[in-house]
């Protein structure tokens, strides 16, 4: 089942993502076999990072909460929510 992770920055955070963005992104490389889609969401004017929404592929929510659990930004303190939800690709078909 697919699942759409949505989490949002603290304020003032940005130095905690920028200090653990590394070890994030390879957390999230060795689960490049389960991943869709993943990337920041950003300021309005496009300048700096907000969050992440990630959708990957998870058997169960157990295993969806387990993953984000371990995330480096979200053991760093980073994440002033996490939303995880199942989700279906409908469009575009392929």
């Amino acid at each position: 089942m697919h699942f759409l992770f949505y989490c949002v920055d603290k304020p003032d955070h940005a130095h905690v993502r920028a200090a653990n963005r590394e070890a994030h992104l390879a957390y999230v490389g060795g689960f490049k076999d389960r991943l869709l889609l993943a990337g920041p969401t950003l300021s309005e004017d496009g300048g700096g990072m907000t969050g992440s929404l990630l959708v990957l592929d998870f058997p169960d929510r157990a295993a969806a909460e387990a993953f984000a659990a371990d995330d480096p930004y979200n053991k760093a303190g980073l994440f002033e929510t996490v939303e995880i939800k199942p989700w279906r690709k409908t469009l575009p078909a392929n």
